[in-house]
């Protein structure tokens, strides 16, 4: 979800041109070569936001630390995997993905059955590092 909400945000802001790559993966690849989650998809298609049902997931690899600028992890558990896992002089900042506003890890979803809620955290966290990336200045994305 939170690639898709990112994506669609950086998109309907205008500042889609300012990422190179999008993309997610997980810490462990227990959800390997697997469409998104339908309760995803179907939140994403009420609210109009683009969801590619071809991105199916991965786990990350060594080279994403060099391939990407910033990961980040939806908890303290990911964070701390995703810290062990970094290639030694790697580029990448990895960083809990709630720390561009409250610190707060995002609810999981597939645990909660609380798709809106996290819904509204990602929306939330994506703008707010749009914010700490001094790319606010577009208009607000109407989701």
């Amino acid at each position: 979800m939170a690639l898709a909400v990112f994506t669609h945000i950086a998109t309907t802001s205008g500042v889609r041109s300012h990422f190179n790559m999008l993309d997610s993966c997980g810490t462990a690849a227990y959800h390997t070569g697997e469409e998104p989650d339908e309760r995803t998809t179907e939140l994403c298609q009420r609210r109009n936001i683009p969801i590619d049902l071809s991105n199916t997931a991965r786990g990350i690899e060594p080279h994403d630390f060099d391939t990407f600028d910033v990961i980040f992890g939806m908890d303290t558990n990911n964070v701390r995997n995703l810290k062990r896992m970094q290639p030694p002089g790697s580029k990448a900042k990895v960083r809990l993905f709630g720390d561009v506003d409250d610190g707060k890890p995002v609810a999981d979803s597939y645990y909660t059955n609380d798709f809106e809620a996290t819904y509204r955290q990602v929306e939330r966290y994506s703008r707010a590092f749009l914010k700490e990336l001094g790319l606010n200045h577009s208009a607000k994305a109407k989701s």
